[in-house]
């Protein structure tokens, strides 16, 4: 095939018969039996209905029937890679309006599963029906165990390193030396006729204890805006409770407020606990963290919200200053997704910037180090610049 016809076919196919009409010289390109079953998926979900056609040669589309539903998701996991499959999957739900297609346990069995559907899942959570909702479950339950597989492992180290060299200190007790930093610090003062380094400065941890060394709070914002964000927060409170340095606290919150702490060993049930849409009072989520603060000085909260206030602004700010002003670290997080730079509320942001409360967005494979830096004591704003840079 030559250069031509290929580039003609490719135009073809994304164009469509009705925008590769007459006289593009598209119409007629040639198109195999394969490509000719790629056509009819993409027309059927992105060429206009009969009606709106104005006469135009393509006819299919997803139409009403539940058979035809499941005909075409078969189709496009055998026609394009799945990452191309979940952006198909997710404009025939948001252009054709095909939410049924989770509501039914057989078309729910055939949609390639990622963080996007696990969102739109949990927005539907109170309408599924009981015999989709195990479905559900296990749908969810596959991208919750293939994000663990990238991120858990991954945070947790990067936190359990931060912790001890939070608390290294240069008099350690005999126990607690850390030998291959002490050896480093002290090379320069390697001693010929000793035949030895004689170490001007030791370096070790501080006593490892088996008590909590920081308190975690995550408040996360459950309004519909926030649905990836809410899915990699329950993935991550999971991770961090699992860390017995860390005492963990998750609180899902929009005009109410949802303390999900005891669901955390499953994150799956977890996210089954938020639900999504609804407004929001960030000032009343912060009102009940207030109260979970046992240890200011040794407290990290972070706020996972686009900022948008549906209650009071002025005592919301007015409550963070106080935890600021009390010794708690507080975090805000405008988004924990890879969606890109998210909308949020910029005046809102600015005041908890003059508080001292840095706000940005996070994309998940940030987040271990965002945290490690946080448990270091790490400028953040420094730490921001220095990750966008």
């Amino acid at each position: 095939m030559s250069a031509d016809t290929e580039r003609a076919r490719r135009w073809r196919l994304v164009l469509g018969a009705e925008g590769a009409g007459a006289g593009s010289g598209l119409a007629d390109a040639p198109l195999s039996d394969e490509d000719s079953g790629v056509d009819a998926v993409l027309a059927a979900l992105y060429d206009k209905p009969d009606e709106e056609a104005a006469g135009g040669p393509r006819s299919a589309n997803l139409g009403a029937s539940a058979p035809r539903v499941a005909r075409w998701l078969g189709d496009i996991r055998r026609y394009f890679p799945s990452t191309v499959v979940q952006v198909m999957q997710r404009d025939a739900v948001d252009r054709l309006g095909l939410t049924r297609m989770l509501l039914e346990k057989e078309l729910l069995s055939a949609v390639e599963p990622d963080v996007h559907l696990v969102g739109t899942l949990l927005s539907l959570n109170g309408v599924l029906p009981e015999e989709t909702k195990e479905t559900a479950r296990e749908v969810v339950r596959k991208v919750v165990e293939q994000l663990e597989e990238r991120l858990a492992e991954r945070t947790r180290a990067a936190i359990t390193g931060a912790l001890d060299k939070a608390s290294r200190t240069q008099r350690p007790r005999p126990g607690d030396v850390d030998w291959a930093r002490t050896i480093h610090a002290n090379l320069k003062h390697y001693s010929p006729e000793l035949g030895t380094i004689v170490p001007e400065k030791v370096v070790g941890f501080g006593r490892r204890r088996q008590a909590v060394q920081r308190d975690v709070v995550l408040a996360v914002d459950q309004s519909g805006s926030m649905a990836e964000s809410v899915v990699y927060s329950g993935l991550f409170g999971a991770v961090l409770a699992s860390m017995r340095a860390l005492k963990t606290s998750f609180v899902a919150f929009d005009t109410e407020v949802a303390d999900l702490t005891e669901h955390l060993a499953d994150p799956v049930d977890v996210l089954f606990g938020t639900q999504l849409g609804g407004g929001t009072d960030i000032n009343r989520a912060i009102a009940y963290c207030q109260g979970l603060v046992e240890r200011p000085e040794r407290t990290l909260l972070v706020l996972i919200s686009d900022l948008y206030e549906g209650g009071d602004e002025d005592e919301l700010l007015h409550r963070i200053g106080e935890l600021v002003g009390a010794g708690v670290q507080v975090v805000t997080l405008l988004a924990l997704s890879d969606s890109g730079a998210p909308s949020y509320d910029h005046e809102n942001a600015a005041a908890l910037a003059e508080l001292g409360v840095p706000a940005f967005a996070c994309t998940p494979d940030q987040f271990p180090d965002l945290m490690a830096a946080a448990v270091r004591g790490d400028d953040l704003q420094a730490w921001v610049a220095k990750e966008s840079s």
